[in-house]
């Protein structure tokens, strides 16, 4: 098959692989993948797919039929080169696992650096499923054109978190008292800080909670406006807000 243009390279199937990429490398797709090529799009030898790792960029490659059920990857040549991940953390309460599955994907989409979950004291959701987040991470990066995939760390309390805190990152913390203040003059003065977003469960911080974040010097509270937002809105809107004003969309970035 021809191998396309740039222009039309950005209508291409993308996978995230874990391989090493370089030209004339073939590696076999794993089980899900080849289902999906073969049996869901199903494409032919010889079709284009793009394929990248969060290290090496973004390739072009072509499938070779293996058998039924299986096919492997031959990488061409390189799309796109690899580019230097955003640098802002999430912090969020987990929620139940529909909610969270959309929360992870926009969060992803919206250019976190890092996934990190914490429990407060009103955490619902008391069990997470890591594998799930991990693929609903990386569907999330291969269908808006990503070429990071956030680290994903392990739960911890919010108290441990807070403990071990690097002091030269600001923690913007959503807090729904402060709904009267101006997020954006806050913000502004973050600009060119590491940054990490806090948001949190569907019943709030406790009152004990949110006394002890606004005393820490790290952090920064804002509020999200007048009306109380379900906490994967407030993901979107708060990391919308942050991007605009002090992260990786100032001038066109």
């Amino acid at each position: 098959m021809e191998s396309p243009d740039k222009n039309n390279c950005s209508r291409l199937q993308r996978l995230f692989v874990e391989a090493d990429l370089a030209s004339g490398k073939a590696f076999p797709a794993d089980k899900d993948q080849a289902n999906y090529l073969l049996n869901v799009l199903r494409l032919k030898a010889g079709a284009n797919v793009a394929v990248f790792n969060g290290r090496h960029g973004e390739w072009l490659a072509q499938v070779e039929i293996a058998g039924k059920r299986s096919c492997a990857l031959c990488v061409v040549r390189q799309i796109r080169e690899q580019t230097g991940p955003g640098d802002i953390w999430y912090l969020f309460a987990p929620l139940k696992q529909a909610r969270l599955d959309y929360m992870v994907q926009k969060a992803v989409e919206m250019g976190v650096s890092a996934l990190v979950p914490v429990f407060t004291q009103h955490t619902q959701a008391n069990r997470l499923n890591d594998q799930r987040m991990q693929s609903n991470a990386i569907e999330a990066v291969e269908q808006c054109g990503g070429l990071n995939l956030p680290e994903i760390r392990e739960a911890q309390k919010l108290e441990a978190v807070l403990e071990r805190w690097p002091a030269e990152r600001q923690l913007v913390f959503c807090d729904e008292t402060a709904a009267g203040d101006d997020p954006l003059h806050r913000l502004k003065e973050l600009a060119g800080k590491p940054m990490a977003v806090l948001i949190g469960p569907e019943g709030g911080f406790s009152s004990a909670e949110r006394e002890r974040l606004n005393r820490l010097p790290f952090v920064t509270p804002i509020g999200l406006g007048p009306r109380i937002l379900r906490a994967d809105t407030a993901a979107v809107a708060a990391l919308a807000i942050v991007q605009a004003v002090a992260g990786d969309w100032q001038n066109g970035r």
